[in-house]
């Protein structure tokens, strides 16, 4: 009996594996396999190229054009100090060293081709920029890769602080104060480019940018790059299984420069002039700042990154003269409720969409939003009042506010102001506190669908 007990069950088991096998059949039919083509990948390259090729279209004013130039290069620049922040865990305090570099050996490039002493053609004059941001980064790179972690940090600090100071001493190369200006107006034009209308700038930037954004996600796909990940996240098993961290630091600093130095001589065609803010801390930190914001352990996160730079930089700053208190409360916030930056956020949500749980959670989103308006409307008043008394007292204490005049010194307008605050403040802590209990709920959803899933 019991063989025949142990035959039974065995025959249950084996019909059982037959219908999952017969199962997983019927799936694998009705699937779609796009090796080696995939689908997907196209499509979202083929997206960015047509926003690149129409963005300038949509937007036709000479504002907007040059905005769209500098998101370009931004974009260049802030991929390329991801290749060490993200991918490689190297957190780089001078890295404006080698776009800056290579934006002046682009204008001195472009001063001799206009001068007929180098036969070049304008479009390459960038990837010169590259091969300068490409030497340097071999050349100091080699000194600061062979630390890694906060000593990494401090001498790319001392670096760049060294070659800002020499800006200043060596007018011969930097230009002094002043800078280097060029003309990239230069030759005989070909096929009616020459590279003096704004939009045919912007359509050599958009070209570089796409080129330099793919190969840098290839290098994520090589072996290079999955060797810098786990230089990254475990050092000392790299060096275990026979692996030079700091060669592979060093390859992907000279990588990060090179591609760093095409976006400076980018800027140099673009802005036909260089001086010596290219190669300052404030320009390195606004890298670290905005790739951060982004999202730096997402490869997409340093081009939302770049966009919200070239925004603050351009629009915020003309909206208001305390454009750099917000945007450090923004990067406080971010470090401590969303470290994983814009791109995170997003990952997140589209996480919730794809299981359907999208839809339970806007009304709270709605919530979060119309009450962080109201604080933000309080806060901003505050602030700009307290501006306008500091920096426009001559002026009187009227000011405008979002379409309304009000008295900067007024109790009313400080009553109110603070009203709005606190009661957003309040209003929000509310509206938060709701939005933690359904968005926990959901997650806690989606894993029990996970389980389910797996257990099928």
């Amino acid at each position: 009996m019991n063989e025949i007990a142990m035959t039974d069950a065995e025959r249950r088991a084996a019909q059982r594996a037959a219908r999952r096998a017969a199962r997983a059949r019927h799936d694998r039919a009705h699937e779609f396999h796009f090796k080696p083509w995939n689908v997907g990948r196209w499509l979202i390259w083929s997206l960015f190229a047509l926003v690149l090729i129409v963005a300038p279209l949509l937007w036709t004013s000479s504002l907007a054009q040059t905005m769209l130039s500098q998101m370009g290069i931004a974009i260049i620049a802030c991929l390329a100090y991801n290749l060490l922040l993200g991918q490689g865990g190297m957190l780089s305090f001078g890295h404006a060293v080698y776009s800056g570099l290579g934006a002046y050996l682009a204008i001195h490039t472009l001063n001799l081709v206009s001068a007929g002493q180098l036969a070049l053609p304008v479009s390459l004059v960038p990837l010169v920029g590259g091969l300068a941001g490409l030497f340097f980064a071999a050349l100091f790179g080699y000194v600061s890769t062979k630390k890694s972690g906060t000593p990494f940090a401090m001498i790319t600090l001392g670096l760049g602080e060294l070659i800002w100071s020499m800006s200043l001493m060596l007018p011969e190369f930097f230009g002094g104060e002043g800078g280097i200006s060029g003309n990239r107006v230069a030759g005989q034009p070909w096929l009616g480019i020459s590279f003096g209308p704004q939009i045919q700038v912007y359509y050599l930037i958009a070209l570089y940018c796409f080129v330099c954004t793919a190969l840098l996600y290839a290098l994520t796909r090589t072996p290079l790059g999955r060797m810098l990940n786990a230089v990254r996240d475990n050092p000392e098993r790299v060096e275990f299984i026979g692996y030079d961290t700091q060669w592979v630091r060093f390859l992907a600093f000279m990588i990060s420069g090179f591609f760093a130095g095409i976006a400076g001589g980018l800027s140099a065609l673009n802005f036909e002039i260089v001086t010596a803010e290219v190669v300052g801390a404030a320009r390195s930190g606004a890298y670290l700042l905005f790739t951060f914001l982004g999202g730096a352990t997402f490869f997409f996160g340093p081009i939302i990154g770049a966009v919200l730079m070239v925004v603050a930089l351009v629009l915020l700053s003309e909206l208001t003269k305390a454009w750099l208190l917000y945007l450090g409360l923004i990067f406080l916030f971010m470090v401590m409720y969303a470290p994983g930056g814009f791109a995170a956020l997003i990952m997140m949500n589209l996480r919730v969409a794809a299981f359907g749980k999208l839809r339970q959670i806007w009304t709270a989103y709605l919530g979060l939003g119309a009450t962080g308006a109201t604080v933000l409307l309080g806060g901003s008043a505050m602030v700009e009042m307290v501006y306008h008394h500091q920096l426009n007292e001559a002026l009187g204490p009227q000011m405008s506010f979002m379409g309304a005049s009000i008295d900067s010194m007024g109790a009313n307008a400080w009553f109110g102001a603070v009203f709005v605050l606190l009661t957003g403040l309040g209003l929000f802590e509310l509206a938060r506190r709701h939005f933690k209990r359904e968005w926990d709920q959901i997650q806690e959803e989606i894993e029990k669908e996970i389980k389910r899933r797996e257990s099928l």
